[in-house]
């Protein structure tokens, strides 16, 4: 059997699977429409009538493209716990859900015990296929999350010999950079160390801005230092000012590095400027942690006096203040924000869009580990947790996307395809200057200044200027009688006078203005009660 459409034309009989099909895209279709279409019959220009036709049918074939390729390449779909009833979602444990899941998401359930070298800290590559692990007594371990096999371990009875305090992957998973006692070091995948950076001292965070290629660090005493991958330049090295920190984020929209202080500021700095872009006080004590939501606009910090705010970078203003303490925050991928402090992990969720964030999963590890980070692992619904005595890794359904990219992030990307990628990136590498806040300026016309007051001495030459013009005009002689000498010097005066006219009239407004603004002060000056009655009384009508 076949449905028939509105028109009834025998060969547009479509089976009831086509229908389905055609139906479910005309859905997609209008959420990729820009709005209504013009209504075109009012139009009587024919030009105008006939430029607009093509530009909504090219807006149609957008939103068709658009849909279809939502349809057919991205299908996988994200997904949230959802709870019946009076049920919790942050009462599920992750034992109920590892009995719910298929095989390969359980494997992401586990719990690695290192009690000689922790706490921990972890990253995770662009792609989430690898991970870093770094042990505060020297240990350093590059995992492959796919196959759950140990790439290469450092230990530190063998190299290391000291303290690992951060490590940050750099462009990819072949290199990564680790901040030790007394300098950074730059090590390959198979652990072969090739850079000791010794201009950046002794760091406490270390942050890669990939566009840039840039390696970004902070050291005990305050210096912030923006390194060059490729080329060895230091781009920058500034002295914050504000004291020791450990607390040290990148916003992934703009490449602005923000760093939160013990006064309970937060400063955000780019490599070309000095001078903080912006400074602003976020909490009353200091502030132990913060992260950026991947697009850019949110901010969350955490203080000493147990309170978590969610800040919009846009505005500079609290959206949200939420109670509880963070000594580690990260942001997932679909925006679920993680915060760790203690052995507990909570979970916070936007799901009405409003940007009003609500308590969504929570998970205890064993009392008395102490959680040194969290890191949600991109593309998949996984979190990261290092702690004292090893790491752990938990499902967070609904965090990580579930359509990746090959052109920007692949995770199962071959050697060719990663040699490639590596050049691309290299060739699209952005300039220092590019970072700013507000990266949607760069291409634009820039806005013409306003013109300056002119100073009193450029007003005076430009009125010699205007009057040796016109001394030097030339009259026109006239009929007899009507050329005496005297008649043609009190024209060039005329001449002198008029000229001098526009910038006496100019003096004597800005005078005007002068006065006005000393009469104000007066006014607004009030005076002591005891000498009030001697001041003059204004005269009442």
């Amino acid at each position: 059997m076949g449905a028939k459409q509105e028109n009834g034309d025998p060969e547009d009989i479509l089976p009831p699977l086509e229908q389905e099909l055609s139906h479910e895209l005309d859905m997609k279709v209008k959420k990729y429409l820009r709005g209504e279409g013009a209504d075109l019959e009012v139009l009587k220009d024919k030009k105008l009538k006939g430029q607009l036709y093509t530009r909504e049918n090219l807006y149609g074939t957008s939103a068709k493209t658009a849909a279809k390729t939502e349809k057919w390449l991205l299908p996988s779909a994200g997904g949230y716990l959802e709870a019946e009833g009076i049920e919790k979602t942050w009462r599920i444990k992750q034992d109920t859900i590892g009995r719910e899941v298929d095989i390969s998401s359980a494997k992401n359930q586990y719990d690695i015990v290192l009690p000689d070298f922790g706490p921990y800290t972890l990253d995770f590559t662009s792609s989430g296929r690898y991970m870093a692990a770094a042990g505060r007594k020297g240990h350093l371990a590059v995992v492959d999350m796919k196959n759950m096999s140990l790439i290469k371990e450092i230990q530190a009875c063998v190299l290391v010999r000291e303290t690992v305090r951060d490590v940050v992957f750099l462009h990819n998973e072949m290199f990564f950079a680790a901040a030790q006692k007394k300098y950074p070091y730059i090590y390959n995948r198979d652990g072969v160390e090739l850079h000791c950076l010794k201009e950046h001292g002794a760091v406490t965070r270390l942050q890669f801005l990939k566009n840039h290629f840039l390696l970004a660090s902070i050291n005990k005493y305050g210096q912030l230092r923006y390194q060059d991958v490729t080329m060895g330049e230091m781009i920058g090295n500034f002295r914050t000012g504000l004291g020791r920190t450990d607390v040290m984020q990148a916003n992934p929209f703009n490449g602005v590095v923000a760093l939160g202080h013990s006064g309970g500021t937060v400063s955000m700095w780019k490599p070309t400027s000095a001078v903080p872009l912006v400074k602003m006080l976020c909490h009353p004590g200091p502030i132990t942690a913060m992260a950026f939501h991947p697009d850019g606009h949110l901010m969350a910090t955490s203080g000493k006096e147990r309170k978590i705010k969610i800040w919009d970078v846009r505005k500079f203003e609290v959206l949200q203040t939420i109670r509880g303490h963070a000594k580690t925050l990260d942001f997932s991928q679909k925006g679920l924000l993680a915060a760790g402090t203690g052995s507990f992990v909570q979970i916070f969720g936007d799901f009405s869009g409003s940007r009003n964030y609500s308590r969504y999963m929570g998970h205890s590890i064993v009392k008395g580990y102490q959680i040194r980070k969290v890191a949600f692992r991109p593309y998949e619904d996984v979190l990261g947790i290092g702690h004292s005595m090893g790491w752990s890794s938990i499902l967070i359904p609904g965090s990580g996307e579930p359509n990746f990219d090959t052109w920007l992030a692949n995770p199962f990307e071959t050697t060719k395809q990663r040699r490639e990628k590596e050049i691309h990136s290299l060739l699209d590498k952005l300039p220092p200057e590019t970072i700013m806040l507000d990266p949607s300026k760069i291409g634009t016309v820039k806005s013409a200044k306003k013109k300056e007051k002119p100073t009193k001495k450029e007003m005076e030459a430009d009125l010699e200027t205007a009057v040796e013009a016109a001394k030097g005009t030339a009259i026109k002689k006239k009929t007899k009688g009507r050329n005496k000498p005297s008649k043609i010097a009190v024209k060039k005066k005329e001449i002198v006078e008029r000229a001098k006219k526009p910038f006496l009239d100019q003096q004597m407004v800005e005078e005007e203005k002068v006065a006005k603004k000393k009469r104000k002060i007066g006014e607004e000056i009030a005076l002591p009660t005891a000498l009030q009655r001697f001041s003059r009384k204004k005269a009442t009508a």
